[in-house]
């Protein structure tokens, strides 16, 4: 099988007007952090409707901070397909991730493992964490398959943390140790 070429590079507006769009869709909405409790889409590091009307200023310090990685995920053919965040930790050494393809139609085509990839080894080689992990809803088994794929290891779950469909989930903490990474990806 052909690997899947993706570029991660700095979130610009035009991809943010992207985001927003996405999170009409309630598949992706719930795939990825639900709803926060008045209704709206869940969106980590920044709200996209809000950060449209950001001065310049205002927007490099939100896409600056190095507490929040956020990068957009391109395609080989300049598409933006997804985004990337992790949410650092540097007390801890840690950092939580989150993927997202934008589209149903863009699911399982490999943007996903690879965009995982490539934001592991930023975490690892470039920011020097110890430790990197991700929260995802057990009903999103599409995305665990995915960490698991990459050698993430099943750490723990939150109990009934996702609502989904009028109940309430567990979600899965899935974990990746530096030294995990290396064994597996700096041969």
């Amino acid at each position: 099988m052909q690997q899947i070429k993706i570029e991660l590079r700095p979130v610009n507006r035009s991809d943010v007007k992207n985001i927003l769009s996405w999170l009409s869709d309630d598949d992706v909405v719930e795939s990825w952090f639900g709803r926060y409790t008045y209704g709206d889409p869940a969106h980590l590091g920044y709200h996209p409707e809000e950060t449209l009307e950001k001065s310049d200023e205002d927007w490099n310090t939100i896409f600056q901070n190095p507490e929040h990685i956020m990068l957009s995920i391109y395609n080989d053919e300049g598409l933006h397909v997804g985004e990337s965040h992790v949410a650092v930790e540097e007390s801890l050494g840690d950092g939580q991730i989150s993927i997202l393809i934008g589209k149903k139609e863009w699911w399982d085509h490999g943007y996903g493992s690879q965009a995982l990839q490539e934001t592991i080894k930023i975490c690892f080689e470039t920011v020097g964490l110890f430790r990197v992990w991700a929260d995802i809803p057990e009903y999103n088994t599409r995305a665990i398959h995915v960490f698991e794929n990459l050698g993430f290891v099943h750490e723990g779950s939150f109990r009934k943390s996702r609502p989904h469909e009028g109940t309430r989930h567990d979600s899965i903490v899935m974990g990746m140790l530096s030294t995990e990474y290396s064994d597996k990806f700096r041969r």
